[in-house]
């Protein structure tokens, strides 16, 4: 990977458009599952038929999931896009390059979408979040900072290279 980090705002709004196509195929999903449940060939063949509410059950926690998706698209797109310095302790927003041994890797710390992957400038940058292992350890930490994770029982080590 390159050693310049992409620009953050175009990170955000490829984040966005992400997460809003999510909205807009869990959208499809939920109301194609709707539309299936009040089917007439959903109608109950007797009383222990119960594909329809088996059916509506499904699309109630689609529709869930979709009100979930379309507050998380809301959080991500009033989040803050802060510029972050060489000795700023890091949090949501920040735009992170990690070294270790392995090569070289862009994180995005959002509230979240984490695990997305984007392509942004060419750079491929993974988007994490506060809660996951690597985005705990980097919160509060700065450029030049040393970081050590257990991951799958291996020890690993970073250095957090650049901030933006």
């Amino acid at each position: 990977m390159s050693a310049a980090l992409p620009d953050k705002t175009r990170v955000h709004a490829a984040l966005l458009r992400e997460v809003a196509a999510r909205v807009d195929h869990m959208t499809g999903v939920a109301k194609a599952t709707a539309d299936g449940a009040t089917h007439a060939e959903a109608k109950p063949e007797n009383d222990k038929d119960t594909r329809a509410l088996e059916q509506s059950y499904l699309a109630r926690g689609q529709a869930l999931r979709v009100e979930e998706l379309i507050e998380q698209r809301e959080a991500l797109r009033f989040m803050p896009l802060r510029s972050y310095g060489e000795s700023d302790p890091l949090g949501a927003g920040a735009l992170v390059r990690l070294d270790s041994d392995d090569g070289a890797q862009c994180l995005f710390i959002a509230p979240h979408a984490g695990g997305t992957e984007l392509v942004v400038d060419g750079v491929q940058v993974r988007v994490i979040t506060p809660q996951s292992a690597l985005g705990a350890l980097l919160l509060g930490r700065s450029a030049g900072d040393d970081l050590e994770l257990r991951v799958k029982g291996e020890l690993r080590e970073y250095l957090i290279a650049a901030v933006r």
